[in-house]
């Protein structure tokens, strides 16, 4: 779905007009009614108040582009999981199990590593190969990257 039939869908299920959307996120009528005939595309600061506005995340407002991951212990995001930040925009780097709008949970890779083996199903895995695994995984992400 491009940005222009996800903002259309998502006002019609708020129930809302252009002209209500529009003083939410103070912008002209016209200037919604431009999004939704795909002329234009919202600013980013726009976009970053519809998400909020909406509920969803400006990934999902775009159209989903982007296959997002948790960059501290790498689990699919969606808009379900995806972090807060205190305001209530979506931080979109991490879920909502490592960073909860103020601070990370986890202090360091091995803490994390111990939780995640400890706590996720193995399926044919063993512990030893869980472990191996995100030992190797997990300091490719970015957030270990910049805090080792």
């Amino acid at each position: 779905m491009e940005t222009k039939d996800i903002l259309l869908k998502l006002r019609n299920e708020k129930g809302v007009s252009q002209e209500e959307l529009a003083k939410e996120v103070f912008v002209t009528r016209q200037a919604v009614s431009r999004w939704e005939n795909g002329d234009t595309v919202p600013s980013s600061d726009t976009l970053k108040q519809l998400s909020i506005y909406f509920n969803v995340s400006i990934n999902t407002l775009l159209g989903s582009p982007q296959t997002l991951i948790c960059q501290c212990c790498g689990m699919p995001l969606d808009d379900a999981s995806i972090s807060r930040e205190a305001d209530g925009s979506f931080n979109e780097a991490y879920c909502k199990w490592c960073y909860d709008g103020e601070k990370f949970l986890y202090q360091s890779v091995e803490e994390l590593i111990d939780y995640l083996v400890d706590h996720m199903p193995l399926g044919d895995w063993t512990k030893e190969d869980a472990r191996s695994f995100f030992e190797k995984q997990l300091p490719t992400l970015k957030y270990w990257r910049e805090h080792p």
